[in-house]
């Protein structure tokens, strides 16, 4: 590290130690140090991470690379990790949860989100229809436990579907900068070739690193992938005959993830199985009576049930509580139940606790509910 790097890097710790102190919050107050440090540089933060957008690419038609150049608050993360990105829009800050697609040992620091656009994604067409080059964005500090192990699995398998790519993407680019050597798979489901996000890299990669193995599957046989139709024990007796001695990394739409856990459960490989999922599947609605109230006890609020999330019908009340990823993994929206039964659409368990802090994105009332809302 150059002379002129320390004392760079000594001057910035000393002015956030200024900038932390007790004298600058009473200085700062009410707005913040922060609200002052954003006039002068929208970056500028005590500790919150920001980032500035410098290119927005499109892979596919219904997706957007973004690539993001982080402040130096920013800590890192370990491939297959998630973020929280919040971005303005309409004068109103949204959050969504993303994961990383790049290696940890990008030599530049940059962060890249690829995010598939879905027609009722609020945030996600935003990314992709209207996101601009120099625009500040905010992002979390990476967490989640779907992370690849410090120490390498001896043999991986990576399995994804969709937008599900894009954590292990991250770890096959990680991977491949550390030299690995033990055999990896990339088995990756898509309608078509076209839906293929990172195709042509992959082709690449596989093309460079003899230990790397991509296998296409699309649902279309006149696509020219290694594999066609839905996920099946067939697709891994013909195409991965070891996979019961790989780690598996697995993300993609629930349908495929609950096939392979399926398989990998009835073979007695579940310690093996690491996944994510980042969409969800609709609530069936019909399975419980839709009837009662949502009663929101602090803004002495009361709606009919209508059966769908309770942070659904928060916000159609005109209620704005905190959320973020909206599929039950980043625990921003949780909230109090001070009384009624409520069923989780994810496993479909019904909670009757008098009092409970619930995830208000991925729970149903079951009857009269009343949150401290």
């Amino acid at each position: 590290m150059s002379s002129i790097t320390q004392t760079s890097n000594r001057f910035q710790q000393g002015v956030n130690r200024l900038l932390q102190s007790r004298v600058a919050t009473i200085l700062a107050t009410p707005h913040g140090v922060d609200r002052y440090l954003e006039v002068l540089n929208p970056m500028w933060s005590v500790d919150e991470v920001r980032a500035e957008v410098e290119r927005v690419d499109y892979l596919t038609d219904d997706s957007a690379t973004v690539t993001l150049r982080p402040n130096s608050n920013w800590q890192g993360f370990i491939p297959g990790q998630f973020v929280q990105l919040t971005v303005t829009i309409d004068g109103k800050r949204q959050t969504r949860c993303y994961s990383p697609a790049n290696s940890v040992h990008r030599a530049d620091g940059r962060i890249e989100l690829t995010v598939k656009a879905h027609a009722n994604g609020f945030v996600s067409r935003y990314l992709r229809e209207q996101m601009s080059v120099g625009e500040v964005v905010t992002l979390s500090q990476a967490a989640g436990e779907f992370a690849l192990p410090a120490e390498r699995p001896e043999r991986v398998l990576l399995i994804s579907g969709g937008s599900g790519i894009t954590p292990v993407m991250s770890m096959l680019r990680t991977l491949c900068d550390e030299g690995f050597s033990g055999p990896v798979t990339f088995l990756h489901y898509a309608n078509s070739a076209a839906d293929m996000i990172y195709a042509s890299e992959l082709e690449s990669i596989a093309e460079r690193h003899d230990n790397v193995t991509l296998l296409r599957c699309f649902n279309d046989e006149s696509e020219h992938g290694e594999l066609t139709g839905l996920f099946s024990r067939e697709h891994l007796f013909r195409s991965v005959p070891d996979y019961a001695e790989a780690t598996v990394f697995l993300c993609g739409p629930p349908p495929m993830m609950a096939a392979v856990e399926k398989i990998w459960e009835e073979d007695g490989l579940g310690d093996r199985l690491h996944k994510e999922q980042f969409t969800l599947a609709s609530p069936d609605l019909q399975s419980d009576n839709v009837a009662g109230e949502v009663r929101f006890l602090q803004s002495e609020r009361v709606e009919v049930n209508s059966g769908a999330t309770l942070l659904e019908q928060a916000e159609e009340a005109g209620l704005t509580p905190q959320s973020g990823c909206r599929m039950g993994i980043c625990h921003t929206c949780s909230c109090r139940k001070t009384a009624g039964k409520v069923r989780d659409i994810r496993t479909g368990e019904i909670s009757d606790a008098s009092e409970e802090i619930i995830q208000i994105c991925v729970t149903v009332p079951v009857g009269t509910v009343t949150l401290d809302i």
